[in-house]
This record gives structure tokens, sequence and C-alpha cells, in this order.
């Protein structure tokens, strides 16, 4: 098992925990911008759906249809998988492209991506209601990192060689795993997007990738990108579409190799038996999480209260790894209460291409209600309002930053996840009274300690059955995390993917005797490990 501990040093300056930036360094959006592409992009080709189908796309903060995009279905999804694997034939130019070559395209595909940065996250905020200064400032450059990261991998993953009995001579190489199936959610459009096709492309392997219907039009934008910068045809196939008609299709398919799947927990136990079902295809998943974030006494007050609030309401609260259980220290909890009400009611809710915006709307019609309804549950359960929980606008999905207090672990606003602006915050007397509540959940992806005693955060971190663990801060990470919770493993993102999720390693032994002429190799045999 392998955790993954974050620190802040004393020292330390916030990086992205509480989003500075200078609005003068950002360029003034567009606010209709123009949607270029909306077919599927398969076998670098642009292609109505075989169905001639098509759905609208909605922006969130007005309700309005932005435009009508292609919807695949099964049919679209074994053109792609056919052109994916026709890529991937032996003696194909991606097959025989060198590895730094691969890299060198990973790296004019970042510089593209950087050269429409602006036009990308005016993209990113008309479909996902995200504000316009956060995709610019955060989504973007991490997109860019991401690819230019998996770029200098690509010609760096050597093999070994295994001194083993006999007259052999015998080593291991990375191979790519074939073709992959990528998931991804609406949350961090481009931002997934980085994250799945970047260790995947580095490694050698081509993809059919759904984007999430709510959220297509930049993924179709960078395809467009993948073809200008010369990924050859095929290599990587994006299709708009539904879940359980294009995404299952991608699952059950038995031409393809691995799927990554990011997005809920139940659809994520689909995936896992169906993918078992079909040719056992490996299977990466990143689902849910209810993440524990604790405050200690001894903890900075102002700065765990603008952690905490960063940790909850960033993203609008439509983060997996979020902080959605804040759990306090009895001694501090009123007064850490008292200033969480008081950062909530500052946050400036509005347009989302207003530079000044911090929370833009929730993604959809379905999500608003959802929320709406646990908050409702959780007046109804006893637990004490405290600020918001009202619709924020009389159009678009906009919900004010909520909080309440006298939260119980019994209520559904700490058990379940909710994906949106709504804190909870209890309080705890001990550390091993924090420790036991916050393993009582079924999930298991992060967490969060704030201390100024290491010997209490490690006590913490240690027990708690958190794959990815914060401390001082609470930081939306690039790094791999494990959930130890309901067996999932994931991300794709971080140097151990490459070997875990896009890699085969595979034996040669080769029987080898000397000739008076030199070294001759015979009796060549391959055993996949």
């Amino acid at each position: 098992m392998i955790r993954v501990v974050f620190s802040r040093t004393l020292l330390g300056f916030n990086r992205l925990s509480v989003c500075h930036y200078s609005s003068a360094a950002i360029p003034a959006p567009n606010t209709q911008p123009e949607v270029h592409y909306k077919k599927l992009f398969i076998n670098n080709e642009w292609q109505d759906a075989t169905s001639r189908k098509t759905f609208p796309v909605i922006n969130p903060a007005t309700g309005e249809v932005i435009c009508q995009v292609a919807e695949a279905d099964q049919v679209d999804v074994d053109k792609a998988v056919k052109a994916a694997r026709n890529a991937f034939r032996l003696g194909s130019p991606w097959r025989r492209m060198d590895a730094s070559h691969r890299g060198l395209l990973l790296n004019r595909l970042a510089d593209a991506i950087q050269r429409d940065a602006a036009y990308l996250a005016e993209l990113e905020t008309l479909d996902n209601g995200k504000p316009y200064a956060v995709a610019y400032t955060v989504d973007l450059p991490n997109v860019v990192k991401c690819l230019r990261y998996y770029a200098g991998w690509a010609d760096k993953w050597e093999g070994k060689t295994i001194p083993i009995d006999g007259d052999y001579f015998c080593y291991t190489r990375h191979e790519p795993v074939g073709v992959c199936g990528q998931i991804i959610p609406w949350n961090f459009p481009l931002l997934m997007l980085a994250w799945k096709i970047s260790p995947a492309l580095a490694t050698g392997n081509t993809i059919v990738m759904k984007v999430a219907e709510q959220t297509p039009l930049t993924a179709l934008y960078v395809a467009n990108l993948i073809k200008e910068v010369g990924f050859p045809e095929g290599v990587v196939n994006i299709l708009p579409g539904m879940g359980p008609t294009a995404g299952a299709a991608i699952v059950k398919h038995m031409d393809v190799d691995k799927v990554a799947f990011t997005g809920s927990t139940e659809v994520g136990h689909l995936i896992q038996q169906a993918s078992g079902a079909s040719n056992l295809k490996r299977v990466t998943l990143e689902l849910g999480g209810k993440s524990p974030n604790i405050i200690l006494s001894d903890a900075d007050m102002e700065d765990a209260v603008e952690q905490s609030h960063f940790a909850l309401f960033f993203n609008q609260g439509q983060c997996c790894c979020a902080g959605s259980r804040t759990y306090v220290q009895a001694d501090i909890y009123d007064e850490f209460l008292e200033r969480s009400v008081e950062r909530a009611k500052r946050r400036v809710v509005g347009n989302p291409f207003d530079l000044k915006t911090e929370q833009g709307p929730q993604i959809d019609q379905m999500s608003f209600n959802k929320i709406l309804g646990y908050i409702s549950s959780g007046k109804r359960e006893g637990a004490k309002l405290m600020c918001g929980g009202e619709v924020a606008s009389d159009r678009g999905y906009f919900i004010q930053p909520t909080v309440f207090g006298d939260v119980q672990d019994n209520m559904a606003i700490a058990r379940e996840e909710i994906f949106g602006p709504v804190m909870q915050i209890l309080k705890f007397k001990t550390m091993e009274e924090v420790v036991t509540r916050a393993n009582d959940s079924k999930y298991g992806l992060a967490a969060a300690v704030f201390t100024k005693d290491i010997d209490k955060a490690n006590y913490i971190s240690n027990g708690l059955r958190a794959g990815t663990l914060f401390w001082f801060e609470f930081y939306v990470t690039e790094f791999l995390n494990f959930q130890l919770k309901r067996r999932t493993t994931n991300k794709d993102v971080c140097v151990l993917s490459i070997v875990l999720f896009f890699c085969s390693c595979a034996a040669r032994y080769t029987l080898w005797r000397k000739i008076v002429s030199g070294l001759k190799f015979l009796d060549q045999a391959t055993q996949p490990l």
C-alpha cells in the first residue's frame, strides 16, 4: 500500500490554496466564444454520429442552450476502437515512432494549448460554469504542466537485466497496454483530459475517450490541436456521448485493453464488473469522497479557516477530494464556526466571466436539485444552518455558500457526498475520537490535519484510512492518490501511473552461446509476466 502525504512548511506560501491571482495578468474574456467543433473526432477526422443524433450543451450560468453536439453510441465506439487498434498495430507510424518523438508531440500539444489558453478558458467557463479567472490561472497552467511532465518521461522508462540460472540472458522491458478507453467527468474537463491522455500517450498507447455530455467543448477543441501538432491517425479519438450508451460500449468492448474512469462510486462499481465480465480489462477508478478535514486547537486559526474554506468551496464544491467533513476541536469550535460563516458570507457568487467572481453555478439542474435536497435534509435532521442554503440567482444553477454547524456523524450531510457548496462543521474532543469518527465512512480518498505539532500530525495521519493526507493545507493535487476503501486504486497522474496503469512488463529470455565470431542469440522465447 502506498500513501501520499503533503505538507506545507511553516514558512511556505499558500500556492493554489487560496487561489490568489492578479486580474491584471488575465486577458479580458470573450463572454460569447465561437464554438468551432461539434462532431465526433475519429481517426483524425470530424464525423457526424452514425445515428445523426445530437444533444444540447447547456450554459449552467443561464440555463440556455449553447449548441448541439454529435452524440456517439455503440456503432461510433466500434469505429473509434477500430481506428485506435489500427493505430496500435505492429509497424504502424505510432508503434514505430521513437519514444523521444512521442515526448516531442506532447510538448507541441502543450505549446498549442498554452497559445490558445484564453480561448480554452472561455470555453471551459461557457459549458462548465467555473470562474474564467480560475480556469485561466489554475486549470490551464496545470494542463500544460501535466503534458510537459509526461513528455519528459516518454523516453526514460528503462528495463532491467536479471541474472538467472543457466545459459540465458534475461531482461525486462515496459510495453504499452494497447487501446485505452477513458471516461472523464465534467468538474475539471481540460485537466481530466490531460491527466488521462498524458501518461497513456507517453507510453505509446492509443485512446478512445468519452467526454462528459455536460462539458464536451474544450475536449473537442483539443482534439483539433492533437491533429494540428502531428499525432498520427487513430491515436486519439474523442467522443461526446452519454454514459449508458457510449460509456458502456467502451467498458464492455472486447478490443479495449484498459479503462480509466473518474466519476461516481455507483458507476465505478458497474465499470469494474463490466470490465471483468468482458475481457478482464485493467481498470483505474477515481471515485467519490467524503474527506475529513481535522482542525486541532493549536492550529493557526486564520490559516485553517481560509484553507478549510478553499477545501470545500473550490470549484463550487465539485471536487472528489473536497474537505467535506470539517472536524474542529471543542475548545476552538465556536470561534472557528463564526469565522467560517463570516468567510462564506464574503464569497463572491455570480457571473463566471466576471474576474471578481469566486463561485459560479453548479453544473446542471440535476446537481442543483440534489444539493438543495441535501440542504433541506440537513435542516430536517437538526443541523444548524448558519448561512446560505438558498438559490443565489433567478436563472442558472447558482447556490449560496452554505455552512452548517452542530452537525452529527449520522446525518446524511455528514455521510454522503454532496458535491456542492455546503460546508459541514463537526465538534470533537480528543485525537483518538476524531480518528475513529473520521474513519467511520465508506470513502477513503483524502484527509487533512491542521496542527503545529508534528507528533500530532503523524499520529493522526497514521490512524486515518485515507490514501492522500494533507498537512497545513488542503490542496487539490496532481499526484497519485490511492483510495483505501472500496479497493479502488487511482489516479492516472504521477510517475507511478506509467508503470501501474499504462505499461505491461514483459520478460525476455534468450538462450545464448559463444560463437567464434562473437555472441549469437538463438532460441528466442518471450514470456509476458
